[in-house]
């Protein structure tokens, strides 16, 4: 595959296609005067493919991602939204992405809560509003969990503890 391009700074590509063909192409524009500048027939380089940039470009960051979803959360918090429902609203995200970014990243909040955090995972969190909830989320007994808590005992691999309010 060929290509005519002008000789100037910009090499503006004119025609693509195979060289008898913009040959013949180009001396019958300088015959009838159509093209006053110089051109050139170039052969056109194939440009390498790399599969893990495109691949990379067509995926977001989730590090990114999450950085800007807890940004927004912030700016809201600052705002005066001070639960996670309100956030939730505020923000437009799923309460439970709200609920996991506001525990990770240590967001005050106004309402107590129960927080369990796996053993050997500080990142996996699961929360609730009541010890019941957090029962039924873990599978464990209410007052099991409610014993962990008083002691910072394990309960099903969690860290058990009770975030009360500011």
């Amino acid at each position: 595959m060929y290509a005519v391009k002008t000789i100037d700074q910009r090499h503006k590509v004119l025609a693509t296609g195979s060289e008898p063909e913009l040959h013949r192409w180009v001396l019958s524009k300088y015959r009838r005067g159509q093209l006053p500048f110089p051109v050139v027939i170039e052969p056109i380089q194939a440009q390498s493919w790399d599969d893990k940039a495109y691949l990379a470009s067509m995926r977001p960051d989730p590090e990114t991602e999450e950085r800007e979803q807890i940004k927004e959360i912030r700016h809201a918090h600052r705002a005066g939204k001070h639960t996670i429902r309100a956030l939730t609203d505020e923000t437009g995200y799923i309460t439970k992405r709200v609920s996991y970014l506001v525990h990770k990243y240590s967001l005050p909040l106004r309402n107590e809560y129960w927080r369990a955090e796996k053993y050997d995972n500080p990142n996996e969190i699961i929360t609730g509003q009541t010890v019941e909830l957090l029962g039924d989320k873990l599978g464990a007994p209410a007052q099991s969990i409610r014993q962990a808590s008083y002691s910072n005992g394990i309960v099903c691999g969690y860290y058990i503890s009770r975030v009360s309010k500011v």
